[in-house]
This record gives C-alpha cells, structure tokens and sequence, in this order.
C-alpha cells in the first residue's frame, strides 16, 4: 500500500498505535468490522463523522490493487 501513509496513520500517542485513519482517532479495523457486520459505508461514516467517505475509498483501492498485487 504506498499511498496508505496519507490514509492511515499509526502513532504511539494516539489509540497506542493503533492503524487509524489520518486525522481521527476511528480504528481501520472498526471499517473492517462493520463491513463484515454487514454494514454500509454510509452507516459507518454515520457513526463516525471523522471519517471522509474519500478516505474510506481510498483504503478500499489500496487493499484490492494489494490482494490482487498479491494473487497475480
């Protein structure tokens, strides 16, 4: 993920390190969680308003061009 730096952040001071998205305190795994749940992007970006709905795809983008990168 080499533009993962602008969406993610990974900081000591801030959720002890771990991955959020830049600029908020809102877990990635917490995205994770709530798509698995079955939950929409826009219920997500409901509870966290923090989040841009930009940011969400973009982390989206980098993870497929990584798992297809890693199956081709």
């Amino acid at each position: 993920m080499s533009s993962n730096t602008s969406i993610i952040s990974v900081s000591p001071e801030v959720m002890s390190g771990t991955p959020v998205f830049t600029g908020t305190r809102v877990p990635i795994q917490t995205l994770l969680d709530y798509l698995k749940a079955g939950d929409s992007i826009d219920d997500f970006l409901d509870g966290f308003p923090t989040v841009t709905k930009d940011q969400i795809i973009t982390f989206l983008e980098e993870v497929e061009k990584a798992m297809i990168s890693k199956v081709a």
